[in-house]
C-alpha cells in the first residue's frame, strides 16, 4: 500500500481493508475449514500436544500458528497450501517423535534433561543455575504444593518440559523456611524453631550451633537464619 492510499478516518479501509465487504464471508469459511484441519492435525500428533508441551512440541505449536494465519486472511493464498503445510508439520512431528524413541542421544539433544534442584532439603545451586530457575520460582512451586520448609523435601526435579516433580520426606526435618520474605507475619506458621540449629539462606543447608559469619560448607555463603521444623497439628472436632 502506498502512502497516498492511506486516508485518515477512511472507515471502509479500516474495517475491510482493500477487500470488498463480501470477502468477510470467505474469511469465515477459510477460518472454519483451517480450524477443522488444525484440530485433525493436532489430534493426529498425539495426546501430548494437549498437555504440558516439550520444547519440540512448543516449536510445532508456534509453527502451526504461523501456518494457519495467512491461509485464513490473505486472499491470494489458497487453502490447499495451508493444509499441505499442516500435513508437513505433522510429518515433521511424527519424525521427531520416532527419532526420539529410537535414539536416547537425540532425545536428550531435542528435549533436554531432568535437573535435580533439591536433594534432601538442600538446594543444588549448580543445577538451579543450569536450569535457569530462580529460588523464588522454586519456592513458589513448593508453596503451591503446601510445602513451607525445605526440610520436608526429599527431591525436587525439573522435568525436561518444565514441570516440577516434588517428593517429600517421610518425616519432617529441620530446614530453611520458604515463606515470602516480604510477609513477616507468617514466618512461624506451622513451623517451630529448632534450638542451636541454623539454616543457610542460600542453599538451605542446616548446621548446628551459631554460625554467625562462618561459611556454609555446601555453598560457601555466610548468611544464616534459625532453622525450623514443620509442625503438624491434629484437628479434633469437639
Amino acid at each position: 500500500m502506498k502512502k497516498d492510499d492511506i486516508i485518515p478516518w477512511d472507515w471502509h479501509r479500516i474495517l475491510f481493508g482493500q477487500a470488498p465487504p463480501e470477502y468477510l464471508i470467505e474469511v469465515f469459511l477459510r477460518t472454519s475449514l483451517i480450524y477443522i484441519a488444525l484440530l485433525i492435525i493436532i489430534r493426529a500428533m498425539g495426546k501430548r500436544m494437549g498437555g504440558q508441551l516439550s520444547i519440540s512440541e512448543m516449536a510445532i505449536m508456534v509453527t502451526l500458528g504461523a501456518i494457519v494465519s495467512p491461509a485464513m486472511q490473505i486472499p491470494q493464498l489458497g487453502l490447499l497450501m495451508g493444509v499441505m503445510i499442516l500435513v508437513c508439520a505433522l510429518i515433521f512431528r511424527r519424525g521427531v517423535s520416532l527419532a526420539e524413541f529410537s535414539s536416547r542421544k537425540f532425545e536428550k539433544l531435542s528435549q533436554g534433561t531432568t535437573e535435580m534442584l533439591v536433594k534432601d532439603g538442600i538446594i543444588q545451586i549448580d543445577q538451579l543455575e543450569k536450569a535457569k530457575v530462580s529460588r523464588q520460582q522454586l519456592f513458589a512451586a513448593l508453596r503451591d504444593e503446601n510445602v513451607f520448609n525445605l526440610g520436608d523435601v526429599g527431591r525436587v526435579y525439573m522435568e525436561a518440559f518444565g514441570c516440577f516433580s516434588i517428593y517429600m520426606n517421610a518425616e519432617p526435618a529441620a530446614g530453611l523456611c520458604i515463606f515470602p520474605p516480604s510477609d513477616t507475619s507468617i514466618e512461624c506458621y506451622s513451623q517451630q524453631i529448632v534450638e542451636e540449629h541454623s539454616a543457610c539462606i542460600n542453599c538451605g543447608h542446616v548446621a548446628q550451633g551459631e554460625q554467625a559469619s562462618q561459611a556454609c560448607e555446601t555453598c560457601g555463603s555466610d548468611s544464616w537464619i534459625p532453622a525450623a521444623v514443620s509442625v503438624k497439628y491434629d484437628l479434633i472436632d469437639k
